[in-house]
Parts: structure tokens; sequence; C-alpha cells
């Protein structure tokens, strides 16, 4: 794995994911500083704008983005700024709350597949089918027995999806227990961030290793290279997002796509 590109953060499927060992604090793929990537995230956005673009019109691809992330770790912030000037028509986000009575009456998969990307659509995932191994384990919603067949399932889902010509891009945006605290701080000081806030965030907060462990777990089982996870340093807003813009930009880049030809030449005509 190369330790100076973005595939440092790439989960290996073979290795067992230790987080503690990934520093949320980390800046090493932008060792001149904020004003820098701020400036090369503006880049990004340009870029990923005319990519996006162009594949709306090619319609040939799908792609998939998933966020998964702590209370408070920057997914509403990764939509936001990563993809800030993107032609709405072609991106669409959905997100994943406490199922409805309808949903449960289905299988767990069932809300998520029909929200999955059109061709020339980029779809992303805030919170996802991850919810039904970590909420749902951490709660013990079902049984382990129950719970921990799901990676198989998820993994088998993903597969389909993949060979059916969707891109998929997972993304964990790594904080640490301090900063959860001073983000929920931040919800209850500011004015215009008190609607953000949930006393019951409080009573996850205090699951923080529990859900730990399960996010480990999740990372180390279902990390593919059809649907590759990566574990994002997300202490650094800017940084958090100047990774997440370099892999999606990257990703695009490389499915070598082009505008559809047309069947007339357009020098020939002349409008009056």
């Amino acid at each position: 794995m190369a330790e100076d590109t973005v595939e440092r953060y790439l989960i290996n499927p073979k290795r067992e994911v230790k987080l503690d060992k990934l520093d949320p604090d980390e800046k090493v793929l932008c060792s001149k500083g904020k004003i820098e990537g701020l400036r090369e995230l503006l880049e990004l956005n340009r870029k990923l704008e005319g990519l996006q673009e162009l594949l709306y019109a090619e319609g040939k691809h799908k792609v998939l983005i998933v966020l998964q992330a702590m209370d408070t770790g920057g997914k509403d912030g990764v939509i936001r700024h990563v993809f800030e000037g993107v032609n709405p028509q072609g991106v669409r986000v959905a997100g994943f709350k406490a199922p409805t009575p309808e949903e449960l009456a289905h299988d767990y998969l069932w809300r998520v597949h029909k929200h999955t990307p059109r061709t020339g659509e980029i779809v992303i995932f805030n919170r996802s089918h991850y919810e039904d191994v970590l909420v749902v384990r951490v709660h013990n919603l079902v049984p382990k027995s129950v719970w921990s067949k799901r990676y198989d399932h998820i993994n088998a889902f993903e597969r389909m999806l993949t060979d059916e010509g969707t891109t998929i891009l997972k993304f964990y945006l790594h904080i640490n227990l301090d900063e959860q605290k001073d983000r929920l701080q931040d919800r209850l000081d500011e004015d215009d961030k008190n609607w953000k806030f949930n006393p019951d965030d409080l009573e996850e907060r205090k699951l923080w290793p529990e859900y730990l462990q399960a996010y480990e777990e999740m990372l180390s089982k279902t990390s593919k290279s059809w649907a590759p996870w990566y574990a994002i340093p997300a202490n650094r807003k800017w940084y958090r997002n100047l990774v997440i813009g370099r892999i999606i930009v990257n990703t695009l880049e490389s499915l070598d796509m082009h505008y559809p030809e047309v069947d007339f030449d357009p020098k020939k005509i002349k409008i009056e």
C-alpha cells in the first residue's frame, strides 16, 4: 500500500482493523496545511462537477458512495463540501433513519435496494445498510445469530450491484472521543446549531467502545475489492474532505468516460 497516496486509508480485506492505530488528526497527505488543502479542494470540486456531468451524459456508469461515522463524524459536512457545485440533477442523497413499520415488515436490505443509483447517477448514502451491523448490534435489537450473518449478506448484495455496473466507494469517517465532545458542545454553544443537538446522542456516546468494536468488525469483514472501505482521519474537517474528494475524483477518472457521439455534424447546422 502506498503510504504517500490515498491508498494508505484503504482497508485491506486480509487484515484485521484496529482503529486505535489510525490517527484521526493525521494530515500527512497535505504537508503544506489547511490553506493549501482548501485550495486543492476547490480544484477537486471543479473536476468533480465536470466528471459528474460526463457520467450523466454518457449514461453507462452508476456510482454509490456510502458514508458511515460515529455521531458528529461529519457525514453532512462531506456531502456539503465535497459535492459543492455539483449538478443536483445527477446526484441524489439517501438518508436512513430508524426503519418504518413498512420497512420492518420486509428484509433489512429492502429499503436500501430501492435507493441504489440508476445509470448516469451518483447516489450518496448518509448512513446505510451498515446500520444493521452497527446500531442493531450495539443495542441488541436482534440476536447475534441474526446480525452476524449480515456481513455475508451485505457482501453478496454489493457484489451483485457491482456485477450490474455500480461502482461502490465506502468511507468511514474516523474521529476520536474528544473531538466528538467538542462538536457536541458546539451544538449547544452556537444558536444556529442547537437544532442539531439530540439529547439521545449523550446516551449513544456512552456506548463508544461498543460502537468502535462494531465498526472494526464491519470494516474487517466488508472491505472487498469490489466495494472497498476507506477509513478517513476526520478530526480535521478540511483534511477529511480533501482526501475523500481525491478518492472520488480519481475513481471517476478511472472509468474512462466519454461524451456520447452524435449522429449529425454540428458544424453543418445553422440556427436562423
